[in-house]
């Protein structure tokens, strides 16, 4: 599968890349993946995220509860990789979303193959139509009295707050065919 690597700095000039990881992060959801203690990808579904422009850099902001595998997998390594996947893998976030890195192997369960980062330790998912490279730059831990209580009933009702990753973005990697596909659909 050719790639085409894209400045950081640049993709968000195209898009339909933008509007494609909105889209797939908000309905089925998109895959954060960091290594676990073993060296081993874990990927984490998330539906929740940020991504833009603050203190002059490109980042992909992500939330990861204290409670998860993943949240010790992104402290250890200080990086993650934010990957978009394809329609024919809609089923992957589903289970990566059901099920937890301590218990499985969830690479293997699904079939995905990892695609070494070039920029960052963890790897990307080698099937994703959109790869973020991410470096962690600076996190927040979310604090209840900030928030109105309709949202910590809806959302914390056990208190297990989201700590916010701020991730600079240091390379996109898009699959070529998606890319040439998606660029002519404006």
């Amino acid at each position: 599968m050719a790639r085409v690597d894209l400045d950081p700095n640049e993709w968000l000039n195209h898009p339909a890349l933008a509007r494609e990881t909105y889209e797939r992060m908000t309905h089925e959801g998109i895959l954060l993946a960091s290594l676990d203690e073993a060296g081993k990808l874990n990927p984490m579904t998330i539906g929740w995220g940020l991504f833009g422009l603050i203190w002059g850099r490109p980042m992909f902001q992500v939330l990861v509860r204290p409670s998860r595998h993943t949240y010790g997998c992104i402290e250890r390594t200080r990086d993650y990789t934010v990957n978009v996947l394809p329609d024919g893998l809609s089923d992957v976030p589903a289970f990566c979303g059901s099920k937890s890195g301590r218990d499985m192997d969830k690479m293997a369960q699904c079939d995905l193959a990892p695609l070494p980062g070039k920029h960052v330790k963890s790897a990307g998912i080698a099937q994703a139509n959109i790869v973020f490279e991410c470096e962690v730059v600076h996190y927040n831990d979310v604090q209840q009295p900030t928030f109105p209580e309709e949202i910590v009933w809806n959302y914390y009702p056990e208190g297990d707050f989201h700590r916010v990753y701020f991730g600079q973005i240091m390379a996109v990697s898009v699959d070529k065919e998606f890319f040439e596909t998606i660029r002519t659909r404006g």
